[in-house]
């Protein structure tokens, strides 16, 4: 048998206005917050890529919100990827794959809208001139309070177990099932919550579920589940997988 852990509070995440200037590690990379205008869902945002210098756009946004991006282009190798809050490079959508995005997101944070040319176009030293347009729909799923289900102490997590899983990196090598520490970040008690899975070298694996069913993550690849007693196992096309308890979405 499991331990869950349960413990204290996390914060609204809101979005907000307009486009400033950030600071960038990468001198490749520049780097703009956007806000939307008050009482907007959306903003347009004109740029010019060249050579290898990329443009970060900052959104930040809520678990269960809709967001939308869209790329009008000069050039047809200028792309955007979709990374989600805390990841360098590891994107839940690569836009060489297939254009525009739209998707629910699974946490709370900066999602990062990264412009760029294509190595082969940066190479060249091309150019393209665009046009953004971001836009976040629909209500955030706030984290339950401190007050109603404490959290683990120092973190925005309700609780944290062991489960079951094939992380995204075991792709790479001999696909078995190992032990993972599972976190929760509990937004009701209907199993509305976010589970959050470390993984090794890279980006937690962010999981959102409504009502107890799986609805959304920050990976590229879709996603099935089945149920099986208490668990809910959430599969990816990479044989990616995790075995949720019952108990850690719903707390109890």
């Amino acid at each position: 048998m499991y331990r869950i852990l349960i413990a204290t509070a996390t914060v609204l995440i809101l979005v907000h206005s307009i486009v400033g200037p950030a600071i960038s590690a990468d001198p490749e990379i520049r780097t703009e917050r956007v806000k939307f205008s008050k009482g907007a869902t959306s903003a347009a945002v004109k740029g010019r890529v060249k050579g290898y210098s990329n443009v970060d756009y900052l959104v930040r946004a809520g678990a269960g919100q809709t967001i939308t991006v869209s790329l009008k282009r000069s050039n047809p190798s200028n792309y955007f990827n979709v990374l989600p809050p805390g990841s360098k490079d590891v994107a839940m959508h690569v836009g060489q794959t297939g254009g525009d995005f739209q998707g629910i997101l699974p946490t709370d944070g900066d999602y990062t809208i990264r412009v760029y040319l294509v190595r082969a176009a940066a190479r060249r030293n091309e150019s393209s001139d665009y046009t953004l347009t971001i836009r976040v729909t629909g209500k955030a799923l706030v984290p339950v309070p401190a007050s109603q289900d404490a959290v683990l102490p120092g973190t925005p997590f309700h609780a944290s177990t062991k489960i079951v899983c094939v992380p995204y990196n075991e792709k790479y090598r001999e696909k078995k099932s190992r032990e993972c520490d599972a976190y929760v970040i509990r937004r009701g008690f209907d199993g509305t919550a976010t589970v959050e899975i470390p993984q090794e070298n890279s980006v937690p694996r962010r999981i959102l579920f409504v009502k107890g069913k799986p609805v959304a993550s920050d990976s590229p690849f879709p996603f099935t589940f089945i149920r099986k007693d208490d668990l809910t196992i959430v599969t990816f096309d990479t044989d990616e997988r995790y075995e949720i308890f019952d108990a850690l979405v719903f707390g109890g």
